[in-house]
């Protein structure tokens, strides 16, 4: 497995100094949160693109996917939700990237089948853009849809190539869902892994990993176990806790605690 890190937890980084981090520290790739808060957006243009591109290169480091905002089983208008996915797979394709996230985000109040019917014919259209412009498009366990479970059953009625799941190891716990659980749920979806740690499941500021509960060694486990070889990316969630210590001091001890829990694992 390759290890990368997201840019949630540097918000505003420039890329070069992002990159630096990665090199510093160990890590294949990047994960680039795609918000207008961000250096890297849908909203740069085609000679920005290009400057990521080449910084990327030089340092060796992967793109690793665009963490975007659509909500595909939230209700209203589809073109709405698929031209922001639009958006964000033409990015991608841009700057070489293998995937691009998506929420589910359904409603409150919307039925379940409502949202998962919603989502599937959403991400059915975007399929077809995803085959057409080499990405795949992943959707993540969080909020209406937090469990394997929950994704499968968008993900089942989907049943294209081009529409994965991303494993976000929190959400997961959250639901009450075991790794072994989730890795059966997603397992021929699966396009890779969100790790983080929290204290608990009623305080979830992020912390270095191997400091909270998640069950992250078991995550690793799971997955070796099933051979599966792809990313585990970890989203420290700085934007969203500004109390949180920096991620840059703790990038080394993370990269280090995720060799050693593969290493246990092999």
């Amino acid at each position: 497995m390759k290890l990368a890190f997201s840019t949630l937890g540097v918000p505003g980084l420039p890329v070069a100094d992002v990159l630096q981090l990665a090199v510093t520290h160990g890590y294949h790739g990047v994960e680039l949160r795609a918000h207008p808060e961000e250096p890297v957006h849908p909203g740069i243009d085609a000679s920005q693109r290009a400057d990521v591109v080449a910084e990327f290169k030089a340092a060796g480091v992967e793109v690793l996917g665009l963490a975007g905002y659509p909500r595909v089983a939230a209700p209203g208008d589809d073109d709405v939700v698929l031209a922001e996915i639009r958006e964000l797979l033409e990015l991608a394709r841009d700057l070489g990237a293998p995937f691009v996230r998506v929420f589910p985000g359904g409603g409150s109040d919307q039925p379940v089948e409502e949202a998962d019917a919603t989502a599937a014919r959403r991400l059915g259209t975007a399929a077809e853009w995803g085959a057409d412009l080499g990405v795949r498009v992943l959707l993540e366990t969080h909020d209406s849809h937090r469990t394997g479970a929950d994704a499968l059953r968008v993900l089942g009625p989907v049943g294209h190539r081009q529409v994965g799941a991303l494993w976000d190891v929190m959400h997961t716990w959250l639901g009450g869902e075991q790794p072994s659980e989730t890795v059966a749920a997603l397992g021929p979806y699966l396009g890779y892994v969100q790790v983080k740690d929290i204290a608990s499941a009623d305080d979830t500021t992020p912390l270095a990993l191997g400091a909270g509960v998640l069950p992250l060694a078991e995550c690793v486990e799971v997955l070796s176990r099933h051979e599966w070889d792809g990313w585990l990316c970890w989203e420290y969630e700085k934007r969203w806790y500004e109390a949180a210590a920096p991620l840059p001091e703790l990038l080394a001890a993370g990269h280090d605690h995720l060799a050693r829990l593969l290493n246990d694992s092999a």
